[in-house]
């Protein structure tokens, strides 16, 4: 008997490995580091929308991993469409296999405790240990964006760059990446998934 298994977490190759010299099978995996890494914090980052980036960029470098929702509606505005979004990029990049399975969300809403029926949150929060991983993508994303910039290279440019790009809604609407991320196409705020 052969098993070949890619993408394993540690602790299911562990058992796996158990198994199969129990039947005396011949056995291949590769793991995968489970949660964030500086890697996949950039790219979750990229992948999200421009209100789901500043608010992610607001809670980790503002809040240091916790910043009040009404500071944050002040400078985005309603927060559902990008919390919706940062739930959405999550779902999307284990869906997608650049985040493994059971990714925990990496910024999540802080309920009223003497109200959580009341369903407007009090405030967003990053895990202590998960902003300086965050911290890192970012700086890693500017640098790279002033690094095409010094190269006379505007990422997302309108016509600048090859990889600019602008879709036509149903709706009419032209909606072009500015900012060099993807584009907004999930701002909606209807909450319906991608």
């Amino acid at each position: 008997m052969e098993i070949i298994i890619k993408g394993a977490t540690e602790k299911f190759a562990e058992k796996v490995i158990l198994l199969a010299a129990q039947e005396n099978a011949k056995v291949s995996i590769s793991t995968v580091q489970p949660g964030w890494t500086v890697d996949r914090a950039e790219r979750y980052l990229r992948d999200l929308t421009a209100g789901a980036r500043r608010m992610a960029e607001m809670v980790i470098v503002e809040g240091d991993g916790y910043l009040d929702a009404d500071h944050i509606r002040r400078v985005v505005g309603a927060l559902n469409g990008p919390a919706n979004s940062l739930k959405r990029a999550v779902d999307r990049g284990i869906r997608e296999g650049w985040l493994p399975e059971e990714t925990q969300a990496a910024v999540t809403p802080v309920s009223n405790p003497d109200n959580p029926s009341w369903h407007q949150n009090i405030a967003y929060r990053m895990d202590a240990e998960l902003v300086p991983t965050f911290r890192e993508a970012l700086t890693r994303i500017v640098a790279t964006k002033k690094a095409a910039e010094a190269m006379g290279i505007t990422p997302g440019g309108t016509g600048k760059t090859s990889s600019t790009a602008s879709l036509t809604t149903p709706s009419g609407y032209t909606l072009v990446d500015l900012g060099g991320g993807p584009l907004a196409a999930d701002e909606d705020q209807d909450g319906e998934g991608q």
